[in-house]
């Protein structure tokens, strides 16, 4: 039996190589097929020297050849693999069409309120006019039902352009989507890294996120899976690590932010956020009590050369808040408020100042909307 070339592309299209998005002939891997008879050569470059992907890919293609032409055909892959060149400003990742800026907030270690510090940042962000979601990417621990009151909500199915999508739950205007809206309250999420993984690409990929200028990322504690393949997965934008003032939570912030420099990451990291920064009592005002520490955040931004984005004070109603579901900054003329308007404005103009070192191709667009600088894609 002779082979057609033509027909053996085409039937490539239906392989994707492991790690990327596009089937391997759209995505550019396949460079050329020659037949010879009852003989197939391919050659792929592929941008991974990982042998389990090779060997998958070179096994996908003569099963498919075998399966679809002849059980007889001679089929010879021959691998070349070529990493792609870094650029520093490239954005990582596959782009949501609609999404203009995604910002992952994260902590070197838990209890530092982070996902806190992640819903009011999102609600302040909302009442200054802005379009915003949030990811919860806390697999293990997702607490943005909680916060934002909505742990009996459930996602609905609608279509979008012929297809099947999640449609994000709505809390004071912003849209959330949570594995913990899948979950029973007292339900472990037990999983292996690449399960967590493919639930998250699910709720980012498959989900009608609709026109937003931002998507916070409230990620996990630490550094380790579920960060990798976000940053592979999404355009960061930039980070943004919550750190109290204590030594101990200021190490591993330290470590976040490496995290994020890293070479095999290159994620420009917005700012760190001091929480707990101090303790006011109501009676005495005027006073501050630095329980965890003085400056202790503020001090390792000026030693990392990152921005200070702020610091937010140890106040009872904001626990009280996000156990209500009422994120604290929603309170309208409390001091609260100011602090989380000072710190999300800060979040906002190191974006701004971000986007502005991207190549012209890639850069988002920032314009002014009702006082303060909107994103806006290109």
């Amino acid at each position: 039996m002779k082979l057609d070339r033509k027909e053996i592309l085409s039937a490539l299209e239906t392989i994707t190589i492991a790690g990327e998005g596009k089937n391997m002939v759209e995505s550019g891997a396949v460079k050329n097929v020659l037949t010879f008879g009852n003989e197939v050569v391919v050659e792929l470059v592929i941008a991974t020297p990982a042998m389990h992907i090779k060997k998958r890919a070179e096994d996908d293609i003569k099963k498919l050849i075998h399966e679809k032409f002849s059980p007889d055909a001679v089929v010879k892959v021959n691998i070349k693999v070529e990493a792609p060149t870094q650029n520093p400003n490239e954005i990582k990742g596959k782009a949501i069409p609609g999404i203009s800026s995604i910002i992952a907030v994260a902590s070197g270690k838990g209890g530092v309120g982070k996902s806190t510090v992640t819903a009011n940042l999102a609600v302040t962000l909302a009442k200054m006019g802005f379009k915003v979601g949030v990811l919860d990417a806390d697999i293990y621990g997702p607490s943005m039902p909680i916060m934002f009151d909505v742990e009996n909500e459930k996602p609905i199915s609608v279509e979008v352009d012929g297809k099947s999508k999640m449609k994000p739950v709505e809390s004071y205007e912003i849209k959330i989507l949570s594995i913990g809206f899948f979950t029973a309250p007292s339900q472990a999420v037990i999983w292996r890294g690449p399960m967590a993984s493919k639930a998250l690409n699910q709720m980012i990929f498959d989900a009608d996120w609709g026109q937003l200028d931002f998507m916070l990322i409230d990620l996990p504690p630490g550094t380790g899976d579920i960060h990798l393949s976000i940053m592979q997965s999404l355009p960061i934008t930039g980070a943004v690590v919550v750190s109290t003032p204590q030594a101990v939570a200021l190490a591993d912030a330290k470590k976040g932010v490496s995290m994020f420099l890293s070479d095999s990451i290159n994620v420009p990291v917005l700012g760190i956020i001091e929480n707990m920064a101090y303790f006011t009592p109501e009676e005495l005002p005027n006073n501050k009590y630095y329980i965890f520490g003085k400056e202790g955040a503020k001090n390792l931004a000026e030693d990392l050369q990152v921005p200070f984005l702020g610091e937010v004070p140890l106040v009872q109603s904001i626990r009280e808040a996000g156990d209500y579901g009422r994120p604290a900054a929603l309170q309208t003329a409390s001091v609260i408020e100011r602090v989380f308007e000072e710190i999300t404005r800060n979040v906002v103009q190191e974006t701004v100042n971000r986007n502005e070192s991207l190549p012209p191709t890639e850069a988002i667009k920032i314009t002014t909307m009702a006082g303060c600088s909107a994103v806006k894609g290109k």
